[in-house]
């Protein structure tokens, strides 16, 4: 494994420094699942949840989360966003609503960080406006799905 670049030679957390990083296209997708009674899906999908709209509040939660994603992890460094969008899929069969969330940036580093963060907030939003009618939901799955740019290249999960 190699060295955590989130360590200073002390061992201490610090920033990592970007500055003499050239600007490329980043742009980074992750996914994740959340988990629920067919009727709580039904209510999501019919657009019938007392709390109103699911999907139209997850969207913005996730959207807003990846902006402000430096604010909520410590050491990620803010970022001029070009783009984040964040796309919901129902599977009745499973009983899940999947939810993906696409960033784009030019810039000197990735945006990993802001796409799984657009996911767990759009995830946790639908968790907050539908546990009157299942507090069961479970969220599950968050990864990075693909990323491209800078000088690691092109990763895309198995």
């Amino acid at each position: 494994m190699g060295k955590l670049s989130h360590l200073d030679e002390q061992g201490r957390a610090a920033m990592v420094d970007v500055s003499d990083k050239p600007d490329t296209a980043r742009t980074a997708e992750a996914k994740g699942r959340v988990h629920m009674t067919q009727e709580t899906l039904a209510l999501i999908t019919e657009g019938v949840a007392p709390k109103g709209d699911v999907l139209a509040a997850a969207r913005i939660a996730g959207i807003m989360a990846a902006k402000r994603t430096h604010e909520l992890i410590p050491l990620c460094h803010p970022l001029a966003l070009s783009k984040v969008a964040v796309e919901f899929a129902p599977d009745t069969e499973a009983s899940t609503m999947e939810i993906s969330a696409t960033v784009k940036t030019t810039g000197p580093t990735g945006v990993e960080m802001e796409a799984l963060t657009a996911v767990s907030v759009a995830a946790l939003t639908i968790y907050d406006m539908c546990k009157a009618a299942d507090r069961a939901m479970r969220i599950s799955d968050i990864r990075l799905t693909e990323k491209s740019g800078g000088k690691s290249g092109v990763y895309k999960a198995e």
